[in-house]
């Protein structure tokens, strides 16, 4: 099955990873300058970089739908700068999965593919879509909804650690965003870790930066920039998350569940 993944941040790429793994071919859209600050493990990257690597699967920016064919047939995942989803109607997909998480619905449509799935907030199985997937961390993290929404958007950060809020790094003024600390590298309560038009950001807990935003990229004053994890283990900036692996099997789920009952494929 060709699965489309709207969305090519940490989320959607641990969703794809999963997908891949398990023998689907996956195309992958976007924004021209994508916003994930987990640039390390996500295939948006390819919009600055061209090509992005993660656990071994290689995902490249695709221009057209030729490009992105040839790449399928390479073995790899396509990117391609669409948000609005136009190739949609030019390959032959047997899916669709939202995972742009805007906390609510962009233009998604249950008559979009044979199976439609979502993730988070903003969508209701059985009317915008086949199947929602819980992304709040939890009990209840990387389930399949069948009826129903994801939980509301609460505007707090999950726990990680202990912390919430105080995880993440965000713009303290408008402009042109400059990190000062690296993915990956580790900073002490305090520290400067980015600058926005000379006003500096500073770390409000010691842990590993997980998550930073490239540079030049325009910021708006309050704006999600990057992410400290507490936890202080390296590796983790290079991987596929917890969270992210949990949301692509309730993915991988929903394709199989709902797939069976279309008849898809048999068992």
């Amino acid at each position: 099955m060709l699965v489309l993944i709207k969305g090519a941040g940490d989320l959607a790429t641990g969703t794809a990873v999963r997908l891949y793994r398990a023998g689907f071919q996956i195309v992958m859209t976007d924004i021209a300058q994508p916003t994930a600050v987990r640039r390390t493990v996500a295939f948006c990257q390819c919009m600055y970089d061209g090509e992005a690597e993660v656990e071994g699967i290689t995902a490249r920016q695709a221009a057209n739908v030729e490009q992105a064919q040839a790449i399928l047939a390479a073995g790899e995942i396509p990117v391609l700068e669409d948000p609005q989803a136009h190739i949609l109607k030019e390959l032959p997909f047997g899916a669709v999965v939202d995972a742009i998480l805007a906390k609510k619905n962009l233009g998604t449509s249950i008559t979009d593919a044979p199976i439609v799935l979502a993730l988070g907030p903003g969508f209701t199985a059985g009317t915008d879509c086949h199947g929602v997937i819980e992304t709040k961390r939890g009990h209840d993290l990387g389930r399949l909804i069948l009826e129903g929404s994801a939980i509301p958007n609460t505007g707090v950060p999950g726990d990680v650690g202990g912390y919430t809020k105080e995880r993440i790094i965000r713009a303290p003024a408008d402009g042109p965003f400059e990190p000062v600390a690296e993915i990956g590298q580790k900073v002490e309560l305090g520290d400067v870790v980015a600058k926005v038009n000379g006003v500096p950001v500073t770390a409000q807990l010691t842990g590993v930066v997980r998550g930073m935003l490239p540079s030049g990229i325009p910021v708006t004053k309050g704006m999600k920039s990057g992410d400290i994890d507490p936890r202080c283990e390296v590796r983790h900036c290079f991987t596929v998350s917890d969270k992210a692996r949990a949301i692509g099997g309730g993915v991988l789920e929903g394709l199989l569940y709902f797939g069976r009952r279309k008849g898809l494929w048999n068992d």
